[in-house]
Protein backbone atom coordinates (compact mmCIF):
# COMPACT_ATOMS: atom_id res chain seq x y z
CA UNK A 1 0.00 0.00 0.00
CA UNK A 2 1.31 3.46 -0.90
CA UNK A 3 1.71 5.76 2.07
CA UNK A 4 0.06 9.17 2.13
CA UNK A 5 3.44 10.95 2.08
CA UNK A 6 4.64 8.87 -0.87
CA UNK A 7 1.43 9.59 -2.74
CA UNK A 8 1.85 13.31 -2.03
CA UNK A 9 5.43 13.27 -3.32
CA UNK A 10 4.36 11.47 -6.49
CA UNK A 11 1.59 14.01 -7.02
CA UNK A 12 4.08 16.84 -6.58
CA UNK A 13 6.41 15.24 -9.11
CA UNK A 14 3.59 15.04 -11.65
CA UNK A 15 2.79 18.69 -11.11
CA UNK A 16 6.39 19.57 -11.98
CA UNK A 17 6.77 17.50 -15.14
CA UNK A 18 8.89 19.45 -17.63
CA UNK A 19 7.33 19.54 -21.09
CA UNK A 20 9.05 17.30 -23.63
CA UNK A 21 10.37 18.27 -27.05
CA UNK A 22 7.42 16.75 -28.88
CA UNK A 23 5.06 19.19 -27.15
CA UNK A 24 6.81 22.03 -29.00
CA UNK A 25 7.59 20.41 -32.35
CA UNK A 26 3.96 20.02 -33.42
CA UNK A 27 3.57 21.85 -36.70
CA UNK A 28 0.35 23.61 -35.64
CA UNK A 29 1.51 26.66 -33.69
CA UNK A 30 -2.10 27.57 -32.90
CA UNK A 31 -2.49 24.29 -31.06
CA UNK A 32 0.77 24.88 -29.20
CA UNK A 33 -0.48 28.34 -28.19
CA UNK A 34 -3.72 26.93 -26.82
CA UNK A 35 -1.97 24.01 -25.13
CA UNK A 36 0.41 26.33 -23.26
CA UNK A 37 -2.51 27.78 -21.30
CA UNK A 38 -2.46 26.41 -17.78
CA UNK A 39 1.19 25.35 -17.99
CA UNK A 40 3.80 26.78 -15.57
CA UNK A 41 6.75 28.90 -16.75
CA UNK A 42 9.73 28.57 -14.39
CA UNK A 43 12.79 30.86 -14.31
CA UNK A 44 14.94 30.14 -11.22
CA UNK A 45 16.41 33.16 -9.45
CA UNK A 46 20.14 33.65 -8.88
CA UNK A 47 19.93 31.88 -5.53
CA UNK A 48 18.17 28.89 -7.10
CA UNK A 49 14.72 29.77 -5.78
CA UNK A 50 11.85 28.85 -8.07
CA UNK A 51 10.16 31.88 -9.66
CA UNK A 52 7.17 30.84 -11.70
CA UNK A 53 3.72 31.61 -13.00
CA UNK A 54 0.86 29.81 -14.71
CA UNK A 55 0.43 30.83 -18.35
CA UNK A 56 -2.96 32.48 -18.86
CA UNK A 57 -2.57 34.30 -22.20
CA UNK A 58 -0.69 33.56 -25.44
CA UNK A 59 -0.44 34.74 -29.05
CA UNK A 60 0.62 32.64 -32.05
CA UNK A 61 2.80 33.98 -34.88
CA UNK A 62 2.81 31.80 -37.96
CA UNK A 63 6.02 32.32 -39.83
CA UNK A 64 6.56 33.32 -43.44
CA UNK A 65 2.90 33.99 -44.32
CA UNK A 66 1.98 35.95 -41.18
CA UNK A 67 2.39 39.69 -41.74
CA UNK A 68 2.59 40.23 -37.96
CA UNK A 69 5.50 37.79 -37.50
CA UNK A 70 9.13 38.87 -37.41
CA UNK A 71 9.75 36.02 -39.86
CA UNK A 72 7.21 37.25 -42.43
CA UNK A 73 8.49 36.57 -45.93
CA UNK A 74 11.13 34.25 -44.43
CA UNK A 75 13.13 37.24 -43.18
CA UNK A 76 16.07 36.00 -41.17
CA UNK A 77 18.24 38.38 -39.15
CA UNK A 78 20.46 38.28 -36.09
CA UNK A 79 17.46 39.45 -34.09
CA UNK A 80 15.02 36.70 -35.13
CA UNK A 81 17.31 33.76 -35.93
CA UNK A 82 16.05 31.82 -32.90
CA UNK A 83 12.63 31.59 -34.56
CA UNK A 84 14.17 29.18 -37.07
CA UNK A 85 15.46 26.79 -34.39
CA UNK A 86 13.74 23.59 -33.30
CA UNK A 87 10.54 23.85 -31.29
CA UNK A 88 11.22 24.36 -27.59
CA UNK A 89 13.78 27.09 -28.18
CA UNK A 90 13.31 30.48 -26.50
CA UNK A 91 12.97 33.60 -28.63
CA UNK A 92 13.34 36.88 -26.73
CA UNK A 93 13.31 40.28 -28.39
CA UNK A 94 13.47 43.87 -27.15
CA UNK A 95 10.71 46.27 -28.16
CA UNK A 96 10.08 50.03 -27.89
CA UNK A 97 13.51 50.41 -26.29
CA UNK A 98 11.90 49.35 -23.01
CA UNK A 99 10.47 45.83 -22.84
CA UNK A 100 11.55 42.26 -23.45
CA UNK A 101 9.09 39.74 -24.89
CA UNK A 102 9.29 36.00 -24.19
CA UNK A 103 8.35 33.60 -26.99
CA UNK A 104 8.29 29.84 -27.37
CA UNK A 105 9.43 28.56 -30.76
CA UNK A 106 7.00 25.99 -32.19
CA UNK A 107 7.40 23.40 -34.93
CA UNK A 108 10.35 21.77 -36.64
CA UNK A 109 13.69 23.42 -37.30
CA UNK A 110 13.44 25.92 -40.14
CA UNK A 111 9.72 26.59 -39.60
CA UNK A 112 9.76 30.09 -38.01
CA UNK A 113 6.65 29.89 -35.85
CA UNK A 114 6.52 31.22 -32.31
CA UNK A 115 4.11 31.74 -29.44
CA UNK A 116 4.31 34.92 -27.38
CA UNK A 117 3.57 34.41 -23.69
CA UNK A 118 1.47 37.48 -22.88
CA UNK A 119 0.47 36.96 -19.24
CA UNK A 120 1.07 34.77 -16.21
CA UNK A 121 -0.67 34.15 -12.91
CA UNK A 122 2.13 34.40 -10.28
CA UNK A 123 2.73 31.20 -8.32
CA UNK A 124 6.21 30.92 -6.82
CA UNK A 125 8.92 33.45 -5.93
CA UNK A 126 6.50 36.35 -5.71
CA UNK A 127 8.97 38.14 -3.43
CA UNK A 128 11.47 38.15 -6.31
CA UNK A 129 8.81 39.52 -8.64
CA UNK A 130 8.01 42.35 -6.23
CA UNK A 131 11.70 43.24 -5.93
CA UNK A 132 12.00 43.44 -9.72
CA UNK A 133 8.76 45.41 -10.13
CA UNK A 134 8.58 47.48 -6.92
CA UNK A 135 5.52 49.44 -5.84
CA UNK A 136 3.21 47.38 -8.03
CA UNK A 137 0.09 45.55 -6.92
CA UNK A 138 0.37 41.80 -7.39
CA UNK A 139 -2.15 41.87 -10.23
CA UNK A 140 0.26 44.11 -12.15
CA UNK A 141 3.32 41.91 -11.70
CA UNK A 142 2.83 39.65 -14.71
CA UNK A 143 -0.31 40.83 -16.55
CA UNK A 144 1.48 41.67 -19.79
CA UNK A 145 4.44 40.44 -21.86
CA UNK A 146 6.86 43.16 -20.77
CA UNK A 147 5.73 42.94 -17.16
CA UNK A 148 6.24 39.20 -16.87
CA UNK A 149 9.73 39.41 -18.37
CA UNK A 150 10.73 42.03 -15.79
CA UNK A 151 9.15 40.06 -12.94
CA UNK A 152 10.87 36.81 -13.93
CA UNK A 153 14.21 38.41 -14.78
CA UNK A 154 14.03 37.55 -18.49
CA UNK A 155 16.18 39.58 -20.89
CA UNK A 156 17.87 39.11 -24.29
CA UNK A 157 20.44 36.77 -22.75
CA UNK A 158 17.68 34.14 -22.67
CA UNK A 159 17.31 34.24 -26.46
CA UNK A 160 18.19 30.83 -27.90
CA UNK A 161 17.90 28.96 -24.59
CA UNK A 162 16.50 25.43 -24.68
CA UNK A 163 13.28 24.90 -22.70
CA UNK A 164 14.54 21.43 -21.89
CA UNK A 165 17.52 22.96 -20.10
CA UNK A 166 18.09 24.28 -16.58
CA UNK A 167 17.85 28.04 -17.01
CA UNK A 168 14.20 28.29 -18.03
CA UNK A 169 11.52 25.67 -18.66
CA UNK A 170 7.77 25.02 -18.78
CA UNK A 171 5.99 22.42 -16.68
CA UNK A 172 2.78 20.47 -17.07
CA UNK A 173 1.02 20.85 -13.73
CA UNK A 174 -1.80 18.46 -14.53
CA UNK A 175 -4.49 21.12 -14.86
CA UNK A 176 -7.02 20.11 -17.49
CA UNK A 177 -8.12 23.10 -19.56
CA UNK A 178 -11.33 22.51 -21.49
CA UNK A 179 -12.14 24.32 -24.76
CA UNK A 180 -14.96 26.11 -22.91
CA UNK A 181 -12.40 27.78 -20.63
CA UNK A 182 -10.48 29.33 -23.52
CA UNK A 183 -11.33 32.58 -25.29
CA UNK A 184 -9.84 33.67 -28.61
CA UNK A 185 -9.54 37.02 -30.32
CA UNK A 186 -7.29 39.30 -32.39
CA UNK A 187 -3.70 39.82 -31.36
CA UNK A 188 -2.71 43.11 -29.76
CA UNK A 189 -0.67 45.98 -31.21
CA UNK A 190 -0.33 44.70 -34.80
CA UNK A 191 -2.52 47.10 -36.80
CA UNK A 192 0.24 47.21 -39.45
CA UNK A 193 -0.40 43.52 -40.30
CA UNK A 194 -3.33 44.32 -42.63
CA UNK A 195 -5.66 41.31 -43.00
CA UNK A 196 -3.63 39.40 -40.41
CA UNK A 197 -4.42 41.97 -37.72
CA UNK A 198 -7.84 40.44 -37.12
CA UNK A 199 -6.83 36.78 -37.06
CA UNK A 200 -8.14 35.26 -33.77
CA UNK A 201 -4.71 33.98 -32.78
CA UNK A 202 -4.64 35.30 -29.21
CA UNK A 203 -5.85 32.89 -26.55
CA UNK A 204 -6.60 33.42 -22.86
CA UNK A 205 -8.26 31.78 -19.89
CA UNK A 206 -11.73 33.21 -19.38
CA UNK A 207 -12.23 35.14 -16.16
CA UNK A 208 -8.56 35.18 -15.14
CA UNK A 209 -7.63 38.56 -13.64
CA UNK A 210 -4.03 38.39 -14.91
CA UNK A 211 -4.99 38.44 -18.60
CA UNK A 212 -3.54 41.61 -20.12
CA UNK A 213 -6.61 42.63 -22.11
CA UNK A 214 -10.04 41.02 -22.29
Amino acid sequence: MTSKSSSSKASGARRRLKLRRDFYTRTDALEVARSLLGKRLVVPAADGARVSGRIVETEAYLGADDKAAHSYGNRRTARNSSMYAVGGTVYVFFVYGMHHQFNVVAGVEGQPHAVLVRALEPEEGIEWMRLRRPSRGDRELTSGPGKLCRALGIDRSFDGEDLLGKRVWIEDIGALISPEQIAAGPRIGIAYAEEYAQKPWRFWLKGNIYVSKK
